[in-house]
Formats: C-alpha cells, structure tokens, sequence
C-alpha cells in the first residue's frame, strides 16, 4: 500500500468512525457495506468511499443525522441511495442497493465486528459481494474490485448462495466463469451447470 493509500484509508476510517457514531446516536440500526466491510473481514484496502446500509424507512433520518454532524447531504436522482460529504470522503447511505431493499434478512446475516477499534455490525461478505455483482452492468463492466475481494476472502464466502442470488446477471454469471478458470474456487461445474 502506498502512502497516499494509507493516507486515503485513514481518512476513509476516520469518516467512517464519525458516521457511525452519529447513526448510533440518532438510534438507527445500520451496517457497514462495500469496500470497507470487505477490509473489516481482512480483504484488501480501499480508497472509495464509506457505505452504510440503512432500512429504506430509515434512510431520510440516517441522511439528517450526517447532515448534524456537520457533513453536507445529497439527495442523488438515483433513487437507491443518499450521500454525504465529509470534506474528501463520500458517505454512501444505501438502502435500495442492487438485488433489493435492505431489510431484516440483510441485518440477520450481518455481523459485530471491531473495526479500527470501533465495534459495528459488519453486512455478511456474501452480501457484500452479490450487491457488488448484480451492480456491473454493460457500461460499468470492471471485475477487478470484485475478483479481488473473492480472492482475499474465498474461505468465508458461501458460493453457492451468491451464486444463487446473483446468478440472472449475465455479468455474475461470467465472474463465476473467471473465479473457476483463475482457479479461485475449484470448478466443479456447478455454476455453469446452473446457467445453461
């Protein structure tokens, strides 16, 4: 890691700590998502932003509670999330992510975890990963981040069950190909068996 990475991490960690705290205090049940709940179960860095995974009725309160504290709210047209600034860092309050609404099942399967001494509900790297799946689309097609998070963290995904949840995406469904032919799982024709 270089050190304008570490540098963006700290600072990623540090917004991550601030957030967190003013979810807690405004009493809204949240999880850490994305790149960073992928650190936090020992996968590689990242330099993107802070996501959190919200319920959908929560997520207008989440937004204001980031707004108390002094970070500057978004509203995006995207209609799945909301953001805020924190100086360089963007904090992503997800509630509709790819494959569905956040609800009770998303919390059910997430775990507390310490991360950078502060204990948070960490959502489940099977989670994780099928939002990250079913978002490549045609005109976002990288692998990269995703390959590398099945990499780092191969033992604690259930494959079966991202397959599953994940597999009416062309782009899951060629990502289960490269995990099996870069030998990150061992083929063993189920997944091909599943598509065809």
């Amino acid at each position: 890691m270089t050190s304008a990475s570490k540098e963006n991490l700290d600072q990623l960690v540090a917004t991550m700590k601030r957030a967190a705290a003013a979810l807690r205090d405004a009493e809204i049940q949240f999880m850490l998502g994305g790149g960073l709940a992928a650190w936090a179960r020992g996968g590689p860095p990242t330099d993107h932003d802070v996501d959190f995974f919200v319920r959908e009725e929560d997520a207008e309160r989440a937004l204001d509670a980031l707004e108390a504290v002094g970070m500057h709210g978004e509203r995006p047209p995207e209609e799945w999330l909301y953001k805020a600034q924190d100086g360089d860092v963007v904090v992503d309050v997800i509630f509709r992510p790819a494959g569905g609404t956040v609800g009770d099942e998303h919390f059910a399967r997430a775990t507390w975890l310490e991360v950078a001494a502060q204990t948070l509900l960490v959502a489940s790297i099977d989670d994780v990963l099928v939002t990250k799946l079913l978002a490549l689309t045609e005109q976002e097609p990288d692998f990269q981040s995703v390959l590398a998070l099945a990499r780092a963290l191969r033992e604690q995904i259930d494959w079966n069950e991202v397959e599953s949840r994940s597999g009416s995406s062309p782009f899951a469904r060629a990502f289960f190909t490269l995990v099996e032919g870069l030998g990150i799982v061992e083929s063993s024709g189920s997944f091909a068996a599943s598509t065809s």
